[in-house]
């Protein structure tokens, strides 16, 4: 009887060793898993072509409103409005937002329709840091339309990818 306690001691602290290296492991495939690849963003001009989907970009009819100096980069108010009639035959379809430092580059994307009565949406965003930011309105028709602003950000947001 003596030797039953000593194997069990023996198989508890097997268990103790198994969960120790099981949660160092976890925590081993969470940091992995965190870290990414430099290149796993795409540019700013990457995501605005996938946005297009090949089509050309025109610069007007988007009328983008966003402070060109912001104090803090938390929470900047943004209006985006589109020039358009807004009938069933030619309305706004989808507008979008999109950055050039922010750890992902599209920010929002309203999707319109007719009976939304005008192309015109507000938002807040945050900014990582001093950078261009476009907004794009794609048509009934199937035209993409631009606007570009460049933004001064003195304190900055989402800094966790830019350090």
């Amino acid at each position: 009887m003596s030797a039953e306690p000593d194997t069990v001691h023996r198989v508890a602290l097997r268990g103790r060793l198994g969960r120790r290296a099981l949660l160092a492991g976890a925590i081993g495939i969470t940091a992995l898993a965190m870290v990414r690849p430099a290149q796993a963003r795409p540019g700013l001009d990457a995501a605005v072509a996938d946005f297009a989907g090949g089509r050309e970009v025109q610069a007007g009819r988007v009328r983008f409103d966003i402070p060109p100096l912001v104090e803090n980069g938390n929470a900047v108010g943004v209006s985006i409005a589109v020039e358009s009639p807004m009938t069933q035959l030619d309305h706004v379809t989808r507008i979008a937002l999109f950055n050039e430092k922010n750890p992902q580059a599209d920010m929002v994307v309203f999707h319109l329709g007719p009976r939304a009565g005008r192309a015109a949406v507000s938002t807040r965003v945050r900014l990582a840091t001093s950078q261009t930011i476009v907004a794009l309105a794609e048509m009934s028709d199937g035209s993409v339309w631009s606007a570009r602003a460049n933004v001064v950000v003195t304190l900055a947001a989402c800094i966790e990818d830019l350090l």
